[in-house]
Parts: C-alpha cells; structure tokens; sequence
C-alpha cells in the first residue's frame, strides 16, 4: 500500500462525511423521473419543472396555497375513541395511530377558516401521510364540524380529499362516516351554501362513494387518480382491458363527471371566482328596463 492510501486518502474523506451530506437536497418525480432540487420543488408548489407531475402535499402546505396571503386559522376537532374495536394485524391499530400522530397531525384531516378571494371559507385538507389519508370515525366528525362551522359563518365550505377510502381498522364505524359526510353536506345544501370538493390524487373508496362526489362543483388536479375500486380489480372482474387514461382525471372530465381539471397554481384563483360566482348573486350594475315598443293595432 503507498503512502497516497494510507494517509492521503483518508484525510480527504475525512473532509467530505457522508453524515455531513442532507437526504432531503434531491427529489425524484415518480412520473419522468428526472431529480429535482428541493428548494425548486417546493417553489413550485410541488409540482414537477419538466412534466407539469403534481406530486403529493401536505395539508398544512396545502391551505398555505389556498388561503389569502397563506393565512388560515385551524380549528379543534372534538377527541374520539382511538382504538374502538381493539384492532390488531401486524401491529396494534393503537400503535399505527401513535406512530403517525408522532410525525403528521391528530388524524387524516385538518379543518380551517380564513378567506379566498375574499370569500369567507371553510376548508378540510386530507393528508395522505397519515395512515393513506383514510377516513375513519374521526375524519367524519372533522367534516362534520368543518359543515357545521361554514353554516355558522356563512361561509362557502371547500374539501381536499386525498385518501385510499375508509379505514379498516375501524371496521363497520368507518363506512359509517360515508353516511355520517352526507348529512354534512345536505346540512350546507339546505343552508344555501357552496359546497366545492377540489380531488386530489388519490381519491378512491368510501370518500368517493360518499361525499367527494357530492360537490356542487368538482375540480380535479391534472393527474389525479379518482374511482371506488382500482383498476386492476375492475379488469381481474370484467376481465377486459381498460381504456389508457381510466380513472385519471381528465378521462373523467371527459365523461362529465367532474367539471374541470385544474393547475396547482391556479387554483386559489379559480375558487375565489367560482365563490365569487356562487355567492354574489346580486347584478354588478344597475338594471334598466328597455322601453317596450308598442304593438301597432290591427
């Protein structure tokens, strides 16, 4: 071994540790594949510089975006039996809670008020990092509220749901929330009041048989995988081939299943004109009646 080995090599990667170097700097979009520098990601609102891929967000940084200047007010969301069926695989249910509790938030949704456009608002954002964004007792008594505080403010109410469906751990409980979301939403119906679901990918399950589909306005991220089951059962039970695109968000617009398909970037804008539209109703300027021309006689 030469003298370069045995002294000169070690003092050099003694400059440059591997415990020195952060695991967070780079990114790789799951569409194209290309590695994106962090920082530009997140300027960019998570979505991918070379394919226009809108990658996964969190809540919190959801309704920063959403939000007048990213100013909003969280809400306390009422506590909940945590493990009422006792559930256990490979894991305590009670654990999984703790465990995700530990780095995201309470449960799979974050309710807050603040303005869009001006509009007084009311939004629940799902966050799929906690437990795949499902819904269990606790998300049905979040939106339930979130229904309730928009009545109560006279305000438009908006969900992001982002969410692989109802939570198995909480067995027949959780499909009751799918019952439990829909009276939250005739709730806002019978108070006049915009009810707007903007479709993240994915939303699949029991969220879309319940109250994801119920919007008065369905906006959709480009992308987006939104459907009840996924598309390798749909084709295991037709056992036919499903056309390029199914269940992707604009294979939907395309079928009139939702009403438009919308860019991260320009969605804050696009809500506040559809409230804007949904709730100032009264004529932007004063009507005149146009003089009648008289009917000559006959």
């Amino acid at each position: 071994m030469s003298w370069l080995d045995r002294f000169a090599r070690p003092k050099v990667r003694g400059l440059f540790r591997k415990d020195d170097i952060p695991h967070d700097l780079w990114e790789k979009c799951p569409n194209c594949e290309q590695m994106i520098f962090h920082r530009e990601l997140e300027n960019n609102q998570r979505v991918c510089p070379h394919c226009d891929h809108h990658l996964r967000l969190d809540a919190n940084k959801r309704l920063s975006y959403m939000f007048d200047d990213g100013e909003f007010q969280t809400i306390e969301l009422p506590e909940v039996t945590n493990d009422p069926l006792r559930f256990r695989d490979r894991k305590r249910y009670a654990d999984r809670l703790k465990d995700a509790r530990s780095n995201a938030h309470q449960d799979a949704v974050i309710v807050a008020h603040g303005t869009i456009g001006g509009n007084p608002v009311v939004v629940a954002a799902f966050d799929f990092s906690f437990l795949g964004g499902s819904m269990g007792v606790a998300v049905g008594e979040a939106l339930l509220n979130g229904a309730r505080l928009a009545v109560l403010q006279d305000s438009s109410f908006i969900v992001v749901p982002a969410s692989g469906g109802a939570r198995m751990q909480e067995g027949t409980l959780s499909l009751m929330q799918m019952a439990r979301t829909t009276i939250a939403v005739d709730e806002l119906k019978e108070a006049h009041l915009p009810y707007i679901v903007v479709l993240t990918h994915p939303t699949t399950g029991g969220v879309t048989a319940s109250f994801a589909m119920l919007g008065d306005i369905a906006i959709a991220e480009p992308g987006a995988v939104i459907g009840f089951a996924g598309a390798r059962v749909i084709e295991d039970t037709i056992r036919e081939k499903l056309p390029e695109g199914f269940q992707r968000a604009e294979h939907l617009l395309e079928h009139g299943m939702i009403d438009m398909v919308v860019r991260r970037h320009d969605l804050r804008d696009t809500l506040a004109k559809t409230i804007s539209l949904l709730r100032n109703t009264a004529a932007p300027a004063q009507v005149v009646e146009l003089a009648r021309a008289e009917t000559p006689a006959p």
